[in-house]
């Protein structure tokens, strides 16, 4: 006769679990909050995600704005500031940095000597225009941007015009300085490169560039868009950290993240009065059909008629 068999044990019999899949690449920002979700950490945290890495939002500031402008900000106590980064830090590791608005000079030191304890970490550092703030405290600022965080920046990314404002204010040239001589003028600072966007061209072009103080490297030129955005420039600097975040060679960083804020514009759409937002999950959208229209799914069960809603590509 046989053993009657004995009943499973189940911490003995289970099947070994299955090994935890990596964590994505972590990105620490620091960014002012603000309430459109255009830019600021909402937008650094929708990017980042869009691009499949994990963001880690230090709150630096609070902007007070809509889409179509800024009013004014309230800065956060710099120590509370570094406080918010060192706790996470020391429970998270990161692969890159983004650096967006600080706030004021004093935030802005905070932030560089957290900075300074990770060199090896890639830093890209968004310049925005801070044109509402007052002349003396812009100033300031800049001034301490320029001293203790550009000495630690791989790339610097901006629009051509406050880039120019930026590192060569004494320009005089009725000609516009080129992607190199704002590289070179970086790279004095400290920066290794600069991502310029935004560079009028003729045809209804723009051009973006990536230099360093030798020349330029890469970039990508886009068809001009009619739409005023906001936005943009966080999109753009939190797509470039995201894929260096995950070890990708900087040229090809660029072009993707270019390719990646082109497409976000050209299927942003304007929730309010003022600007478009750029839409960071465009490529979760329903594909259009031939003739550009968003496909129509019929529903199971018969629903009360609803207002046409407005769609939300805007070119």
């Amino acid at each position: 006769m046989s053993p009657t068999p004995l009943p499973a044990d189940p911490e003995v019999d289970a099947p070994q679990e299955e090994q935890e899949s990596p964590p994505p690449a972590c990105v620490l920002s620091f960014n002012a909050s603000e309430a459109t979700g255009a830019g600021g950490l909402a937008g650094d945290v929708a990017t980042i995600a869009a691009m499949g890495a994990h963001c880690l939002p230090v709150v630096t500031a609070v902007v007070l704005r809509d889409t179509a402008e800024t009013f004014e900000h309230e800065s956060l106590d710099p120590d509370t500031v570094a406080e918010q980064a060192r706790h996470i830090l020391e429970d998270v590791p990161i692969t890159a940095w983004k650096v967006g608005f600080l706030g004021n000079a004093e935030a802005v030191s905070a932030v560089a000597e957290v900075l300074s304890d990770y060199p090896d970490v890639p830093l890209v550092t968004y310049l925005p225009s801070i044109a509402w703030i007052d002349e003396d405290e812009q100033q300031q600022y800049l001034d301490a941007l320029r001293e203790l965080v550009l000495p630690q920046t791989a790339v610097l990314v901006g629009n051509h015009k406050t880039m120019t404002d930026f590192l060569l204010p004494d320009w005089d040239s009725e000609r516009a300085p080129s992607a190199r001589e704002l590289a070179v003028a970086a790279a004095q600072a400290g920066a290794q490169h600069v991502l310029v966007t935004g560079i009028q061209l003729p045809n209804q072009f723009v051009d973006n560039v990536l230099a360093n103080a030798q020349g330029p490297i890469t970039g990508e030129k886009f068809e001009r868009f009619e739409t005023a955005f906001v936005g943009s420039g966080d999109t753009l600097s939190a797509a470039l950290a995201a894929l260096l975040s995950v070890g990708a060679e900087l040229h090809s960083a660029v072009s993707e993240a270019l390719s990646f804020l082109d497409q976000s514009l050209d299927a942003g759409f304007r929730p309010g009065m003022g600007n478009v937002i750029p839409d960071r999950f465009f490529w979760a959208l329903p594909p259009a059909d031939e003739d550009g229209a968003e496909p129509e799914f019929e529903p199971t069960e018969p629903e009360p008629e609803q207002p046409p809603k407005t769609p939300r590509r805007m070119h």
